[in-house]
């Protein structure tokens, strides 16, 4: 696991489009994550950051969720 979280600093145009509020949420969700040993990755980050301006759906947000659930087995198969 990374030391330093930073997750904002490492993508910042995919919090740009959220208000204070909206980056402060999706902050603590993939921190959350992150102490669980979660890996950030961009995908991951983006997919969340969209819900949450209402860029996309939950249906959407879950298809997406789901496919690269899907890719991640068939990567470690």
């Amino acid at each position: 696991m990374d030391e330093k979280f930073g997750i904002e600093e490492r993508w910042p145009e995919l919090f740009a489009q959220l208000d204070a509020n909206q980056r402060w949420a999706v902050r603590q969700s993939l921190a959350s994550a992150w102490h669980e040993g979660w890996v950030p990755n961009r995908e991951d980050v983006e997919n969340l950051t969209d819900v949450t301006r209402g860029a996309i759906d939950h249906a959407e947000f879950l298809r997406r969720a789901r496919e690269a659930a899907r890719h991640g087995v068939e990567a470690s198969s």
